[in-house]
């Protein structure tokens, strides 16, 4: 379960990460309300996970999940530029991200 609890805590990482964007600086009272809720939810989630992972694995995965959903999100949601460099760097994260769980 510790693993579940950390992807479905990346996946709120996206979630407010998105939701701050859309929120315009939290002047846009529902997606404000939406990306709390993700914020909470997210937290909650990694607290679970951090019971029984040490915090140097989960956290590097959690935002690792977040840098890499938020990146594809920006990319073909809103149309951010993209790159072989930029690709690569997310490549690397990935690696980073999976070598991190090999090596629990």
């Amino acid at each position: 379960m510790k693993w579940t609890y950390l992807f479905i805590a990346g996946f709120f990482e996206i979630f407010w990460a998105v939701g701050l964007k859309f929120s315009q600086g939290f002047s846009k009272i529902l997606p404000s309300i939406f990306t709390v809720i993700g914020m909470l939810s997210s937290f909650y989630f990694l607290s679970l996970a951090l019971r029984k992972l040490p915090l140097s694995i989960a956290y590097a995965i959690w935002t690792g999940i977040g840098i890499v959903g938020t990146f594809l999100f920006g990319v073909f949601y809103f149309g951010e530029s993209i790159s072989i460099a930029k690709i690569i760097c997310v490549i690397m994260i990935i690696g980073g991200i999976a070598g991190l769980r090999i090596l629990n």
